[in-house]
């Protein structure tokens, strides 16, 4: 798995170049270069054998990036495409497009000629350059893929498919979209590992296309071709999990036909039909990108456009070549070709590094900077004779511990709260916002963490229950008082009167706090119970919603579609998101109640043994001595304090929560059991 993102650059118009094919009879009247050498000026000539108009136009300025007169295949290169295949090695898109009128020399500028190695085109030279570059990185792992498409009487074809490990495609091929671009589904992309293989593929896609012969070229291209090359590459190291991606589109635009000169019939007439249209529509987008006042470009009017859509307006270096005739016949064409070109210099692109992370290799990375990071603290820490402190995420019983030290913190049971890790600090943040929360829904005020405006009731009752508990510890405290009661005569009283009077004197305050935390506890419990009613009445829902959901799934897979879900199964999986966002929340709500009805029970116990340790008849030896906080303390003061307090086998079982167990967040619901008060 692996995520792709682009780094923005900056938009820069297209580059236009003009090829003009070499010819004795050249029009040197009519045609004239700028001294810039990019300025060409058309001058036509009035024709007086068809009458004279008014005010028409005879000449015209166009200023291009370059004009490429008598120039060799070599400087044609250095001058339109070797910037764009450097970029390309480097993360960037490029595109060069063919453009021009019949015969004018579009495809040998692309491809070029066979017979002499120096004749070679922009298309074998690229491949070179790409490959040689290969060789000069090799700390860096280049793969290069390559792909020819062929559109043909607005049709798509794979010009690889004869290939005998291809294979003809049973489906039609089609031009797809998803968020990273453009793409041809059924086309065949081939590993090419050396020079040699994929020059291979080139000549082989060569020998697939369709040429015709007429008056003006006798192997005229019947068809547009892009042949594009995909390059990935990325470090050898193993701590590098980044890579960079590209494409070139190497297009050779099929040239748009005059009957009248050209004298097509049958067949050939036909496909020039369908090259004009698609030329015609190439040339309406590009208009419509030129004027920023444009909302819709009508890419999707013919195969070529939106094959191309990524190469005109997207992530993308665009470079035009237009070749035309120098001769005088040829001039309307000729007038034709450059106003192309100068439309095409007022498209804008928004060339970017195609950046992909693989998701594993960035895991695996920061897994390791992790475990050498906890090792160096650790380092640290013995160095400097600090305690040790765990690093790893906080586990329930560790977030129990933080709770209570914080409940007790609040109660002033506890001085501070030794601080050993930044992920304690959080927790107990967190935990102090719990029971800021819970006391304002305990109370029915809104919530002030929320930020809202609170009444101030709950900061009242706040006040009331620490001089409760403050009370309580003077109260408990193990300093001597002086006795504020007559003394007893000397015949002690039975174990019943003196709990009984013990309770009405100085056992009343611990009394009266034993009895509001058990309401307490009482409440917590009930609404523990309710809590775990609904977190299982969601769980139901969630299965139900699960089944569902997998139903339309396996129906829409036996339907042969894999990827494009309906209304039905998208409004279920929104219903499944906002229940299992219900079930967290109901969780965490009964994890904060647990660990409040766990304080409660703590704070009764607490006020048991404190109760029985000041009965009179302690000193008669009876409870019998046990250490206290033992399992012994706690079981004999609990029975004791409860026969005494609501008589002999009546007992407390809502004191009792073990039923109450936290159960998995993402599976399991819990037992509503008995876990509310019944006494």
């Amino acid at each position: 798995m692996s995520s792709t993102k682009c780094i923005m650059g900056t938009r820069k118009k297209a580059r236009a170049f003009v090829r003009v094919r070499p010819t004795d009879d050249f029009a040197h009247e009519m045609i004239r270069y700028g001294d810039d050498n990019r300025t060409i000026n058309i001058h036509l000539r009035k024709d007086t054998q068809r009458g004279m108009v008014a005010n028409q136009q005879t000449d015209w300025s166009f200023k291009l990036d370059g004009i490429l007169h008598n120039a060799s295949q070599d400087v044609v290169y250095e001058t339109v495409a070797k910037d764009v295949v450097s970029q390309a090695l480097s993360g960037y898109n490029g595109t060069i497009i063919c453009y021009g009128q019949m015969g004018a020399g579009k495809t040998y500028t692309m491809t070029g000629a066979t017979d002499t190695y120096k004749h070679r085109g922009i298309l074998p030279r690229a491949l070179q350059q790409v490959f040689r570059t290969i060789r000069e990185r090799p700390t860096q792992a280049i793969t290069v893929r390559v792909s020819y498409l062929e559109i043909y009487n607005d049709s798509l074809f794979d010009l690889l498919s004869t290939l005998p490990y291809v294979g003809p495609s049973v489906t039609p091929m089609t031009i797809v979209e998803n968020p990273q671009g453009v793409f041809i589904k059924g086309l065949s992309v081939h590993l090419t590992s050396q020079e040699e293989d994929a020059y291979s593929l080139l000549f082989e896609g060569e020998s697939n296309r369709i040429t015709a012969s007429h008056t003006m070229n006798k192997n005229s291209s019947r068809s547009h071709s892009i042949f594009t090359i995909y390059v990935e590459a990325q470090s050898r190291t193993l701590s590098e999990a980044k890579h960079i991606t590209s494409k070139i589109n190497l297009v050779d635009l099929a040239s748009s036909d005059t009957w009248g000169k050209s004298g097509s019939e049958g067949r050939v007439l036909k496909e020039a039909t369908y090259i004009n249209k698609s030329l015609s529509f190439l040339e309406q987008a590009i208009i419509a990108l030129g004027d920023q006042k444009r909302d819709h470009i009508p890419f999707r009017q013919c195969k070529l456009t939106h094959a191309l859509k990524d190469s005109l307006v997207g992530n993308c270096t665009m470079v035009l070549v237009t070749s035309i005739y120098g001769e005088a016949a040829w001039l309307e064409e000729t007038l034709s070709s450059l106003r192309f070109a100068s439309r095409m210099k007022l498209v804008t692109t928004e060339p970017a590094i195609n950046e992909k992370y693989d998701a594993e290799r960035v895991v695996k990375d920061l897994e390791n900077k992790l475990a050498l990071l906890k090792h160096e603290l650790a380092t640290r820490n013995r160095l400097a004779n600090r305690p040790l402190v765990n690093y790893e995420p906080l586990d329930e019983i560790r977030i129990a511990e933080i709770s209570s030290q914080v409940r007790r913190y609040l109660e002033r049971t506890l001085d501070e709260i030794d601080i050993l890790s930044l992920r304690q600090i959080r927790e107990v943040f967190n935990q102090f916002r719990v029971v800021l929360s819970s006391s304002a829904r305990k109370e029915g005020v809104s919530d002030p963490v929320s930020g809202k405006d609170s009444k101030d009731g709950g900061v009242a009752d706040m006040l009331l229950q620490d001089r409760e508990i403050s009370t309580m510890k003077t109260l408990l405290s193990d300093s001597p008082k002086e006795e504020l009661h007559p003394a007893r005569p000397s015949t002690p009283p039975s174990k019943h009167e003196a709990f009984e009077d013990f309770k009405k004197e100085r056992g009343r305050e611990i009394i009266h706090i034993l009895k509001e935390n058990k309401c307490v506890f009482n409440e917590r419990s009930r609404m523990a119970s309710e809590t775990t009613r609904r977190i299982n009445a969601i769980k139901r829902e969630i299965d139900v919603t699960k089944e569902a959901l997998n139903f339309q799934k396996s129906l829409r897979e036996k339907q042969g579609e894999y990827e494009i879900i309906d209304e039905e199964e998208f409004q279920l999986i929104l219903k499944l998101k906002d229940l299992k966002k219900q079930y967290r929340a109901e969780y965490q709500d009964l994890c904060n109640l647990k660990a409040e009805i766990q304080h409660c029970q703590h704070m009764v116990d607490q006020c048991r043994c404190r109760l029985l340790k000041g009965t009179p008849f302690r000193r008669r030896g009876w409870p019998p001595e046990v250490p206290e906080g033992t399992a012994q303390a706690h079981c004999l003061c609990s029975r004791t304090a409860l026969e005494l307090l609501f008589g002999r086998g009546r007992g407390w079982a809502g004191l009792q929560i073990q039923d109450l167990q936290a159960g998995d967040r993402d599976g399991r619901g819990w037992d509503p059991g008995a876990g509310s008060d019944r006494g």
